[in-house]
């Protein structure tokens, strides 16, 4: 087995960085900063998401194009994105165009000016995108599942905010986010690629290790727990989309490996889960049905999802609970559960093919763990799950009085 295993280093003002390295011609480099969403005030919905679209506007010395040309010009790519924890910005590029890079990340980071009239323009172009989320029910059950679950707290916020939100922000709110969140301790700098790590260091000291630390990591607003709820409304086109879940652990919890492995099992990718192989192969009731399981600082949900003809609503909401009930019911076998165990590890091994994923789960790793878990000790960790550990979890986090519940019905 291949273990991946990065080396952690810190500059000289005593930011992280994750470096690996890997002979190969295309190279990756990303600054993550726990800034995303859910730290945002009650005024500030969708502001980190606003930032990290304006980061791209202009800096000190570049205009828009300027910035995106950058990159591009040679073949490389510039991209971000903003999670309820995260804003990452990052690129991709042959491996001669690091120093390009790197000093081009850093000065987006800590130059941008948030020229005004780009800030109107971007407001429109995400409105938009607003309007396109808000016509796709496939995409917005998800969102308003969330929202219920965390409802009065920053998580349960939608990514994007709200069209009048994103009207009133202000140069001055995205100055005062990124000085409330762009500093040392608070982000962390991950590269892949084939360059030596005193090379690396060195250039990122001298473009990056000039921000002054203030000694202070950022902490959220602590979600207050989950209430059960079962809602249904009339959103869907054509199809009826529906979503069964409800609480489980946060990433800093001990059980967080074991939820992981029981939802695998009830719906990950494989095409032999047990709701695929059961609402899927056997009945024929829903092209799309999985389940998933988010995870956060202190709290987490899992769920199903299904988009179906309306005349099998209430027969894959009763096959989803049958499955469910399983776990709590039946304990898995020993062949059953090696089974699971080889499939979960193939899963995660699979997910290691891709540099620039590598990059990017190693920024998030650090930023939120401090440590980098390498394959062989998740896989350890893994072993060490017993069938039932899996079933004592599933009396607490599958019991139907715990099951949240919410339906998109055709419209009439």
């Amino acid at each position: 087995m291949i273990n991946v295993e990065p080396t952690i280093y810190r500059l000289n003002n005593g930011m992280r960085v994750s470096y690996l390295h890997d002979p190969s011609i295309v190279a990756h480099l990303g600054v993550t900063v726990l800034a995303g969403s859910r730290f945002e005030n009650e005024n500030e919905e969708g502001l980190a998401h606003f930032l990290e679209h304006c980061i791209f506007k202009g800096t000190k010395k570049r205009r828009a194009f300027h910035i995106l040309s950058r990159l591009d010009s040679v073949g490389g790519e510039l991209n971000a994105y903003t999670t309820k924890e995260e804003i990452c910005i990052y690129g991709s590029f042959s491996k001669e165009h690091f120093v390009r890079t790197s000093e081009l990340l850093a000065d987006i980071t800590f130059n941008s000016i948030f020229p005004e009239k780009e800030i109107e323009k971007e407001k429109e172009v995400i409105i938009d995108e607003i309007n396109a989320y808000l016509d796709s029910p496939g995409d917005k059950i998800f969102d308003d599942f969330e929202a219920h679950l965390y409802k009065g707290n920053p998580l349960g916020n939608n990514i994007l905010g709200t069209a009048n939100s994103v009207r009133s922000f202000t140069r001055e709110d995205l100055l005062n986010y990124v000085e409330r969140f762009f500093y040392p301790e608070n982000m962390v700098i991950s590269f892949v690629g084939d360059l030596s790590a005193n090379k690396v260091i060195s250039r990122l000291n001298k473009d990056f290790g000039f921000i002054a630390a203030n000694g202070v990591k950022q902490h959220p607003i602590t979600s207050k727990g989950i209430t059960p709820f079962t809602i249904e409304t009339k959103e869907a086109n054509y199809q009826t989309h529906i979503m069964i879940g409800g609480k489980a652990p946060g990433y800093n919890d001990d059980n967080r490996r074991v939820m992981t492995l029981l939802v695998n099992i009830l719906g990950g990718p494989a095409l032999n889960s047990r709701l695929v192989l059961s609402i899927r192969e056997k009945y024929g009731y829903s092209y799309n049905i999985e389940a998933n399981y988010t995870t956060y600082q202190e709290t987490g949900y899992w769920f199903v999802y299904a988009g179906t003809d309306p005349k099998y609503k209430k027969k894959i909401v009763q096959l989803i609970k049958k499955e469910i009930k399983k776990f709590i019911n039946q304990p898995l076998t020993d062949n059953q559960l090696q089974k699971a165990k080889m499939q979960l590890k193939g899963h995660m091994a699979l997910s290691m093919d891709s540099n620039a994923g590598l990059m990017l789960n190693f920024g998030k790793s650090l930023l939120v763990f401090d440590q980098i878990d390498t394959l062989q000790e998740i896989y350890d960790q893994i072993d060490q799950i017993a069938a039932k550990d899996i079933q004592e979890l599933a009396k607490i986090y599958f019991h139907p009085e715990e099951l949240s519940t919410l339906v998109f019905n055709v419209k009439d």
